[in-house]
Parts: structure tokens; C-alpha cells; sequence
């Protein structure tokens, strides 16, 4: 597929006269691509040109919107395999979980075309108060306008569908600044998008780093940021946006917690599967498991094997589970956090082997409370089986975070699940199951500092939209 990365202004890639920048591919080192950086006049240019076509693009039918989506996922079913290859390339993430990449933004697509469909308001009598009579009142949904989507690498094309599909969806104009260690993903996609049939008006593209995000976020002709990434970032944001709407998707340091009386080889096995898939890198991936005092060494065992099993090796190989991370520098960080979890008193079970930019999956047994593997979001191949005598005990420690995105709990008893559903500080959880589970037409994010709003096609397009009211007075 292509191997070049370019800013995308009204309907032009930016590339000649600007600096650029070369992709490597983590896993082997070769340099596969190069991406063109944006000047302040580029971002200046993209700003200008969304907010002087929104109102173009609200104009367009919800019918018109929902087909452009639905032919976007069309094309991109077709092209399944290349899209999932790039993606391998690029990220280092392996084949298997590239092609379930593809079909989930596949699906966000679909998705997001249905609700193109969906922005319904109500109708309420004025009579209701005694100064109503002989009025009436109908809501409408309308664009919010312009959107500001900046999105992460880890899963780097659902992620920009999650952002595009519903702010177009709307109605809206969206200015797209993806992560810059998956540009040529993103490049990919916004040119699928424009043989689907997306105006130039709907999307730009903005390539860069820290600068050309703050340029974009502190201007005030956008009307809402949605971003997906970290909580220093968030915090940048923040400070720098102004009175504008602010959507965040942000971190975690995902717990799962397995009872007394679980399917143990069910949740090991299920635990070894979604702790290490993308080599960690997701706000959700299982990263501390707290497991009953009674069942914690038979429950180690049978973790160690699955996590055995699990082969880590060339991202294109359709044999390999695990591949590399994001680069050579977060490989490093993941090794220095278990020499660290180590050094306080936790044991080596498995892995704590780096290889080039991978790291081997990780098993460390009760590492303290003040190891980062355990207060910090690791997002790495590193999974903490820690002990607990009680449920109430085990749900503390769980919610002992300044995070809240989703949790996991393996029991047979479900008021004991629904209990532990209710007590904790989380956006979701997942009954039997880990805490990396998600379907994206379900409302997705967290509290504390894991977010505010909902993903989700359905719920991000009620974010992405506003509700306007008009009143009909009669004599």
C-alpha cells in the first residue's frame, strides 16, 4: 500500500517544501514510509477551511451521509487484508489482531452509516404550564460543527472510524490529528474515505506533533475535541481549550478480579488472551489480577501456561500472538518498570525478556501497591496476579485507582457480581469475562481520570450533535 504520510487540506495533500519525517517498522527496523509534517499555516488553513464549511456540510441529506458511510465500509471490506498488513507494518501489532481491527472499523462504520439515520428530538406541549397554552415545542438534533479528533496509536484505524464515522454521522466538519507513529494507517483511510464519496469540505488531516495539536485545540472556531490518548496530554488540552466542549477517552489500570469459586481455566485462559494482545497497549488490557487466597496457585499455574503458549514474533506471521511495541524506547520503559516491580519485592513467573522492541509476556507476582505495574497504566506485555482473603478486600484494591474504565470478575454467584458491579468506580463491567472486553455499538469510557463522554457510534453521535428547540406559538 502507499508509503507516504501527508497533511490533508481542502481537498490537497500537503507535501512539497515541508519537513518529513521517516517511518520505521518497530519490528524489523527498516524504514518503510515517510510522512510530510504540517506548518502553522497548514493547521491555520485547516482551521480556517472547517469553519467556513460546516454549514456546507450540514447541509448535506442524513440519507447522503449514511450511504458515503456505508460505501466507506464497503471498501474497506474489500480491501481487508492490505489494510490489516499496513497496519502489522506500521504498528508492530500482530496479523491476527490487525484483521479484528479491520472488521471492528468495519463495523464502526456500519454503524455510524445506521445512525446517520437515527437523529431523532421529540415534541412537547406547552399546556404543561399554565403560560403554554397554545404552544408547542419540537427538539431537533443538529451538528455541533467543527470537531477536533486527535486519536493514539495503539489502535490506530477503529479508533480515527470511532472519531470520523459519528462527527460525520452529525453532520459535522472533523480535523483529524492522528498519532504520529501511525500516519501511513491514517493516510490510508482518508483516502478510502475519499472514494467513498466524503466531501473535501467533511475532513481534513493535520500530521504532527505536540504544537500543531495545541494550535489546533486552543482555536476557537472549533466546537468540540474528542481525543483519545493520555492524561498529561488531556491535561494540556485542557488547560489550553477554552469554553468548548471537551470529550476524553483516556487510560486505565484495568483490574480483573478472579473468586474463590470461578471457572479457573476459563479465566486463565481468557486472562493470558487479553492481557497480552497488542503487547499490552490498550486502556483496558488486563493489567492487575486480584485472585482469592484459596485458588491463587492453582490459578497461577494454569496463567503461566496459557501465557507459555503465546508466540511472539513477526507482526506479519500468522502464527504470532505477540509482536512488538509501539518502538525501542517503550520496550525499555516496560523492562525498567519490571526491574522496579522487582527491586520492591515481586516475583518473576514468566517472561521479562526484551527482544528488539518486543518484550516477552510478563507474569509478576504480588508486586506492592507503590510499583508503578501497579498504580500506573502500564500499556505493555505485563500482567500482576496479586492475592486477596475477601471479595470487599479485593474490590478496595481494584478501586484503589485514580483511574475508572472497566473491570473484569470471574464468579459462578451473581449477586456477588452484581454486587462488585455496583460498588465499583468504573465505566463498565464485565461479568465472567476480563476487563478487555468491548463491542463498539456499546457505550464505551470511563470516570475519574479514564474520561469523560461515551464512544460508541450511537452515543458519540449524541456527543457530536446538539439539540435545538423551536417553539410554535398559535392565537
Amino acid at each position: 500500500m502507499i508509503s507516504t504520510a501527508s497533511s490533508f487540506v481542502e481537498g490537497e495533500w500537503l507535501e512539497s517544501d515541508r519537513s518529513k519525517v521517516d517511518i520505521i517498522n518497530p519490528y524489523s527496523g527498516e524504514k518503510i514510509g515517510v510522512q510530510y509534517l504540517a506548518t502553522k499555516d497548514d493547521v491555520e488553513r485547516a482551521l480556517a477551511a472547517s469553519y467556513q464549511g460546516k454549514k456546507e456540510v450540514k447541509k448535506i441529506s442524513s440519507n447522503h451521509r449514511a450511504k458515503i458511510l456505508q460505501k466507506a465500509a464497503f471498501l474497506l471490506a474489500d480491501r481487508k487484508e492490505a489494510f490489516a498488513k499496513l497496519l502489522s507494518t506500521e504498528l508492530g501489532k500482530p496479523l491476527k489482531n490487525t484483521l479484528d481491527e479491520v472488521d471492528r472499523s468495519i463495523e464502526t462504520l456500519e454503524l455510524s452509516a445506521e445512525e446517520a439515520k437515527r437523529l431523532y428530538g421529540e415534541t412537547l406541549p406547552g399546556d404543561v404550564s399554565s403560560r403554554g397554552t397554545n404552544t408547542m415545542a419540537s427538539t431537533y438534533r443538529v451538528p455541533i460543527g467543527v470537531v477536533a479528533a486527535i486519536t493514539p496509536f495503539n489502535a490506530p484505524l477503529n479508533l480515527v472510524c470511532h472519531k470520523i464515522g459519528p462527527a460525520f454521522a452529525g453532520g459535522n466538519v472533523t480535523i483529524l490529528k492522528p498519532a504520529p507513529q501511525t500516519t501511513l494507517i491514517a493516510t490510508a483511510l482518508l483516502q478510502l474515505l475519499l472514494e467513498a464519496g466524503f466531501p473535501k469540505q467533511a475532513v481534513h488531516m493535520i500530521l504532527g506533533g505536540v504544537e500543531a495539536g495545541q494550535q489546533i485545540v486552543s482555536d476557537d472556531r472549533v466546537n468540540v475535541i474528542s481525543f483519545t490518548g493520555g492524561i498529561v496530554a488531556s491535561k494540556n488540552i485542557a488547560s489550553l481549550a477554552g469554553i468548548k466542549k471537551q470529550l476524553y477517552e483516556l487510560g486505565g489500570n484495568a483490574a480483573t478480579i478472579v473468586h474463590e469459586d470461578a471457572d479457573l481455566t476459563r479465566a486463565a485462559a481468557q486472562c493470558a488472551r487479553t492481557g497480552y494482545s497488542n503487547s499490552g497497549q490498550s486502556c483496558i488490557s488486563v493489567q492487575r489480577i486480584y485472585v482469592h487466597e484459596k485458588v491463587i496457585e492453582e490459578f497461577t499455574q494454569k496463567l503461566v501456561s496459557e501465557v507459555a503458549k503465546l508466540q511472539v514474533g513477526d507482526p506479519l506471521d500468522p502464527a504470532t500472538d505477540v509482536g512488538t511495541l509501539v518502538n525501542d524506547e517503550a520496550a525499555d520503559r516496560i523492562m525498567l518498570w519490571i526491574d522496579e516491580a522487582v527491586k520492591l519485592g515481586a516475583e518473576i513467573l514468566h517472561g521479562a525478556e526484551k527482544r528488539g522492541a518486543s518484550v516477552v509476556p510478563t507474569v509478576l507476582k504480588n508486586p506492592p501497591k507503590k510499583a508503578k505495574v501497579v498504580c500506573e497504566e502500564v500499556f505493555g506485555p505485563i500482567v500482576s496476579v496479586i492475592p486477596y482473603a475477601q471479595l470487599d478486600e479485593a474490590v478496595s484494591e481494584a478501586d484503589n485507582s485514580s483511574f475508572g474504565l472497566q473491570v473484569g470478575i470471574f464468579t459462578n454467584k451473581i449477586d456477588l457480581a452484581y454486587q462488585v458491579a455496583n460498588d465499583m468506580e468504573v465505566g463498565g463491567v464485565i461479568i465472567n469475562g476480563t476487563s478487555n472486553f468491548r463491542l463498539d455499538h456499546w457505550p464505551y469510557g470511563g470516570v475519574k481520570h479514564s474520561g469523560i463522554g461515551r464512544e460508541g457510534p450511537r452515543y458519540a453521535v449524541q456527543e457530536l450533535t446538539e439539540s435545538k428547540m423551536i417553539v410554535l406559538r398559535l392565537d
